[in-house]
């Protein structure tokens, strides 16, 4: 059984990412979608944070707002202290290049590359050349030092998620955000990648913000944040996953009910 090692849930350093007050409209008139209402939250630096929440929640509207790829309705998003939206698109895109490392669930490695040539990828679009010894520790860090030379398509899914966070961590960003990143994996090797995701912060620093609809994988982080509704509705510390699962059976309950007063189904 691996031990869990988790570091301090209000992070080390002060805080790496903020919401204020973020809203998040889609369309107009009848067809308006409300996906995030007034939303402000913290990450600190160093820490590893769940989000989650029922079908509809807001969680990948959140994600996208606080990642810097999509522009909230209203609100401020802070990424290290620097407004996102007093950014021109130029200097966005460095700087979510620079300080931002993003983990799909769907890896998108690009297939004709090399397992090299994906981790290095993001470091030859910010025109940055290669440190060989820096690379070298990220290729060990993720287990891929004799899987250099292969295509994605000769790796499991679980070692092509593990390029896909050698390629997010091979910038040393300040945060990185993964969209269920064991969504696509068996439960050990899940198991396996959630611990080199809690290692990033451990041992790397790295702030993490995960997306996930799994309490197993939740229960690797600090803290779990819940949404319902595009809200804040409540968090858990140091959380076990039987109890992220019955916050998360109570969180169904209340949106039925909450959409059942409003006279509506969402």
């Amino acid at each position: 059984m691996q031990t869990r090692v988790r570091g301090r849930t209000d992070g080390q350093h002060g805080v790496a990412v903020r919401l204020e007050t973020v809203g998040k409209v889609y369309g107009r008139g009848d067809g308006e979608v409300v996906a995030l209402r007034e939303l402000s939250l913290e990450f600190g630096t160093g820490s590893f944070t769940a989000v989650m929440g029922p079908s509809g929640s807001g969680k990948s509207t959140f994600l996208h707002c606080a990642a810097g790829l999509v522009k909230p309705s209203s609100g401020r998003v802070l990424v290290g202290g620097t407004e996102l939206a007093g950014l021109d698109e130029v200097r966005l895109t460095k700087l979510r290049r620079d300080r931002i490392g993003f983990v799909f669930q769907s890896f998108n490695l690009l297939p004709a590359l090399t397992v090299l040539q994906n981790i290095e990828l993001p470091l030859q679009l910010a025109g940055r050349r290669p440190n060989r010894k820096q690379l070298l520790a990220v290729v060990e860090r993720v287990g891929l030092s004799g899987r250099l030379d292969h295509l994605p398509g000769q790796l499991s899914g679980g070692q092509q998620q593990r390029v896909a966070i050698a390629r997010a961590l091979v910038t040393r960003p300040a945060v990185v955000f993964a969209d269920e990143p064991t969504g696509a994996l068996d439960t050990r090797t899940a198991a396996a990648v959630l611990g080199l995701l809690r290692e990033s912060v451990d041992a790397g620093g790295q702030t993490l913000v995960m997306v996930t609809h799994d309490p197993v994988a939740a229960s690797w982080a600090d803290r779990v944040v819940f949404l319902a509704d595009g809200r804040f509705v409540g968090e858990l510390h140091r959380p076990s996953a039987e109890a992220v699962a019955a916050r998360m059976t109570r969180l169904g309950a209340w949106e039925d009910e909450d959409a059942a007063r409003s006279g509506g189904v969402r």
